[in-house]
Parts: C-alpha cells; sequence; structure tokens
C-alpha cells in the first residue's frame, strides 16, 4: 500500500467512467468536466502509471490491456470508498450525501491510515517521510470533506474515533485493490512478477508451506512473497482489511464472519510426541492413564491444541493435568522434548524431520475426534492475481500430494 504513486482518485474516476462510456464526449457529462480538462486527466494518468489506457480511434476510445486490468480493481476500490464513507457517516448518526467519496484524495486517505497505526502525527510523519503539520491537514481536510470526526485524543495518543474506525476498514480494502492493480500492470512488463501476502498458523508452516513456497518461487522467480505469522484473531483482521491475501492452517468456525471463505484441503490427526526413548516407546500397548505420569508442554488457554490436549483427557475419564510449561514454539517445544520425559500434541508434519532422524516418536493417537481440518481462508470478495492463483493450485497440490497415513500404519497406541 505505500508504494502506490500519488495517483489522483479524480483522474480513476475519469478512466473508468471513460472506459464505461467508450469515450471523452460520452462521459464527460457523467463527472461535470469538459471535454479537454478529461483529456488532460486520461493523459496525465497515462503518464503517471507510464502506459497507454486508450487507443484513440474515430469510433471511441478502446481500452488497452492496462485499461482491462485497471478498470476492475479500480471500481472495486471507488466502491469500497463510498462504503466506507457511508458508515462512517452511520456510525455519527449521519445521513448519507451522493457522490462524496468523489471528493477524497489518497493523501487524505492514506494519511488517516499512518496515524490510526502510529497514535499520533509525529511518529506517523516520520514514517511516510512528510512533515507533521502536512499529515496533520490531510487528516483535518478528510475529516472536514465527510462531515465526521476522525480521531480523538487520549493522554499522549491519538485514537480513531467509531466512525473512523469503520471507515478505515474499507479504505485498506481500496488502497489494497489499487496496489493489487498496479501489481498486476506492472506483471504484464514482467511476467513472472507479482506480491503475495500470507498469514500462516503452526501447522501449515511446518511443512506444507515451505514445499508450496518453494514450488511458487522457482515458477514465479520474480514474485515476491510475506508470510505473516501471528495469533489467529490479529491474522483474521488482517485478512479482511487487505493487508493479507489469504490464510494457511488449520480451519476454524467463521460462521459469524460472512466476509470470508474456507476451502477445505485435508484432515489432520494430532498425535501424542516424546522423544524416541521415552519411557512409554518401551510399553507398547500403553494405558492411557499413563499419560498422567508425565510432564507435558502445551500452548496456553485459548489456542487450539490446548482445547483438543483438554479434551483428550476428558474424552477418557481424566481431568488434564497440571501444566508446569505452556508454550506455543514449535521449535522449543521440540527441543524441550529432546532433553527428557515430555509429551506434546503435534501433527505428524511438524515433527517430520526429527522423526527421519530417530530424535522423536509417535507414542500413540490423540483421537479421531480432535482431528482438524486444513485448509485456505480468504475473502469472499477476493479476485487473486495470477501469480496469486498460481500459488493457490500449487498450494492444493501439496496437499493432494500429501502423504495421508491412516491410524492403521501407526503401530503406536495407547489402550
Amino acid at each position: 500500500m505505500n508504494g502506490l504513486p500519488e495517483l489522483n482518485l479524480k483522474h480513476l474516476h475519469a478512466m473508468v467512467a471513460v472506459h464505461a462510456h467508450g469515450g471523452i464526449s460520452a462521459a464527460a457529462p457523467h463527472l461535470n468536466l469538459s471535454q479537454p480538462a478529461l483529456t488532460q486527466a486520461i493523459a496525465r494518468l497515462e503518464r503517471q502509471l507510464d502506459a497507454p489506457l486508450f487507443d484513440r480511434q474515430p469510433g471511441g476510445m478502446v481500452a488497452t490491456e492496462a485499461t482491462r486490468l485497471l478498470a476492475p480493481r479500480i471500481e472495486r476500490a471507488l466502491a469500497y470508498l463510498a462504503r466506507g464513507v457511508r458508515a462512517a457517516r452511520r456510525a455519527a448518526r449521519l445521513p448519507a450525501l451522493a457522490t462524496i467519496e468523489r471528493r477524497l484524495t489518497l493523501s487524505q486517505l492514506r494519511a488517516l491510515n499512518a496515524v490510526d497505526s502510529a497514535g499520533s502525527f509525529t511518529l506517523a510523519a516520520a514514517r511516510a517521510g512528510v512533515s507533521q503539520p502536512a499529515m496533520h491537514r490531510a487528516v483535518r481536510e478528510l475529516e472536514a470533506v465527510i462531515e465526521v470526526p476522525l480521531l480523538q485524543r487520549r493522554g499522549k495518543a491519538l485514537l480513531a474515533t467509531p466512525a473512523a474506525t469503520r471507515l478505515l476498514r474499507w479504505v485498506r480494502l481500496a488502497l489494497s485493490e489499487l496496489a493489487t492493480g498496479l501489481d498486476e500492470l506492472a506483471a504484464t512488463r514482467d511476467q513472472h512478477g507479482g506480491r503475495l501476502a500470507i498469514g500462516v498458523m503452526p501447522l501449515a508452516r511446518a511443512l506444507l508451506l515451505p514445499q508450496a513456497l518453494a514450488r511458487f518461487a522457482r515458477a514465479w522467480p520474480g514474485a515476491t512473497v510475506n508470510v505473516v505469522e501471528g495469533p489467529f484473531s490479529e491474522l483474521l483482521s488482517d485478512l479482511r482489511q487487505g493487508s493479507l491475501d489469504l490464510l494457511v492452517g488449520a480451519m476454524r468456525d467463521l460462521s459469524a464472519v460472512p466476509d470470508v471463505v474456507q476451502e477445505g484441503l485435508f484432515d489432520d490427526d494430532p498425535v501424542i510426541v516424546g522423544r524416541a526413548d521415552h519411557p512409554l516407546a518401551a510399553q507398547l500397548p500403553w494405558r492411557f492413564e499413563q499419560l498422567l505420569e508425565y510432564p507435558w508442554v502445551i500452548p496456553a488457554t485459548g489456542a487450539p491444541v490446548r482445547a483438543r490436549w483438554e479434551r483428550m483427557f476428558r474424552d477418557n475419564g481424566h481431568e488434564p493435568p497440571v501444566l508446569r510449561i505452556e508454550c506455543g514454539s514449535l521449535v522449543i517445544t521440540r527441543g524441550l522434548l529432546l532433553e527428557d520425559d515430555w509429551l506434546t500434541l503435534m501433527s505428524r508434519d511438524q515433527f517430520l524431520i526429527e522423526r527421519q532422524a530417530g530424535l522423536l516418536a509417535e507414542l500413540g493417537l490423540a483421537g479421531r475426534a480432535l482431528r482438524r481440518r486444513i485448509g485456505l481462508t480468504t475473502r469472499a470478495d477476493w479476485h487473486p492475481t495470477r501469480p496469486q492463483q498460481a500459488f493457490l493450485q500449487i498450494f492444493r497440490d501439496v496437499c493432494a500430494e500429501r502423504s495421508d497415513d491412516g491410524p492403521d500404519a501407526w503401530p503406536f497406541r495407547y489402550r
């Protein structure tokens, strides 16, 4: 988003109108612009984008490939802004105003986004490389345009008002859509370019995602990928606001979030894991009660694996033991298992290398009731670019090729 050039939203409106109406003369009345002014707006936008947008022909203006790529993105971005303005005014209990979004500027929108992220005009200005007065002026101009207060001071920090919070969600989606459109335009010059931002949950980063990323990097050498880890709630928020393109990992109940969709790809069964020479490995088959005799390392309350671990004990008639160590880091957990008789729950993919090296072993199944569905989560209105579509297919292929060893293939059981 920060890489967006200083485009003029009025010029983007002009491009969409000329494309929709087929020419300058037909579009001008819909924009309340003269034909010379509209011609100049298109010409300036072409210079900024370094790409012809229309072929001038006697019968009208014919869209070039650049316009065919950009116009749908711009239309969605402008629609997001219109929704954002309406949402902000509703939050302030004000009536909607027609076409007010046409008076907005990208500088104003980016300024509000920057101040909300930084918590102050000074820090936002420093990060953006502009003066503090310029940042302050842009936000105040935005407030004047939509006639809604957007920032409130709380101590030394600036906080978004409820109206600004509603506006910002749509602003971020609009900025993301415009950035994606420019990426697609750039990819016409470099057939293997493009960008992808992935939010990743613990299971996916163990084996599936590295395999998919390696294949994608070979197929699209000019593309860049940003992989983001974090709490699921933050990743979901970033996805819904356009900062992330997709999430990969264990699926959740998102029935209360109608603007995202999930695609299940395979089922994963968590297993009980310990070091290869763990005492339980020499006592097969062992009794479930013996699990209470050994220390466990499991993530803190709130993590899905914690809930599954607790359910495993209760389904077998026992209260979960007191945890001496709570840890969500796979690296630390694997290291701890190698040091003593610790146990944990993992997917088989999460300790594949240690298992192949003879360091860690599967000691038993956690139970079919703890099975997880692994898949992709995207925005319902997401329109992936060519490289993003390519990554989706590669990830689906990796999941389809994944060795799906059934329970009967694994000898370690408890009775």
